[in-house]
């Protein structure tokens, strides 16, 4: 399976990369001409995270705006008081 957030459910989109020659107008030129386009990757931050998904812990690849927003729970390792010797 591809690499998608499965939060956000963001992925790699594709666009053109364009090269240009040439002197913009506002420097004083004629203006940029396109000499050819090429395809592209733009690809998303994403990050490996341990985290809960349908009351299970895994391993998931998750988007690093999905971390930030809260989105990801992640998995409580230790729970707490629950061996306390007294």
């Amino acid at each position: 399976m591809a690499k998608t957030c499965i939060f956000t459910g963001k992925k790699a989109v594709f666009g053109n990369r364009k090269k240009y020659r040439g002197k913009a107008k506002y420097l004083g030129g004629v203006g940029k001409k396109i000499l050819g386009t090429s395809r592209r990757k733009f690809k998303p931050n994403l990050q490996k995270v341990l985290c809960m998904v349908d009351g299970e812990a895994k391993r998931v690849w998750v988007s690093a705006s999905a971390i930030r927003s809260g989105l990801v729970v992640k998995p409580v390792k230790v729970q707490p008081f629950e061996k306390v010797n007294v």
